[in-house]
């Protein structure tokens, strides 16, 4: 065992800058890879018994509202559905944007990703 070394301790392994920025590129490759494939995913799901049904994406976009018929007016789902999907995904464009605007006063616009 080396000089001042105690058992069980590893030696420190110090990683030249340039190797630490490739392992930090590496790992943001590694993100932006997984960001593309979440953005593809989407997920389901329904209250009241399967009376409502919505299917979201990895973008956070509503992509579909189902209502069973009896709910509402049969002649007035179709449109129900399609207003709902609307006014979700506007809200949730305002959030990001909110989001967005919150963090940049953080990071004072350095356009680090969050």
């Amino acid at each position: 065992m080396g000089k001042g070394m105690k058992a069980g301790k590893k030696p420190s392994v110090k990683m030249s800058r340039q190797d630490q920025m490739a392992q930090i590129q590496a790992m943001q490759n590694r993100m932006m890879q997984a960001q593309q494939e979440i953005e593809k995913m989407e997920t389901e799901a329904s209250a009241g018994g399967g009376a409502v049904t919505v299917k979201v994406n990895g973008q956070h976009q509503l992509v579909s509202v189902a209502i069973k018929p009896e709910l509402c007016d049969p002649e007035a789902v179709d449109m129900l559905q399609d207003l709902i999907v609307a006014a979700a995904n506007e809200a949730m464009r305002q959030i990001d944007e909110l989001s967005s605007n919150e963090m940049n006063k953080v990071t004072g616009g350095m356009g680090l990703p969050f």
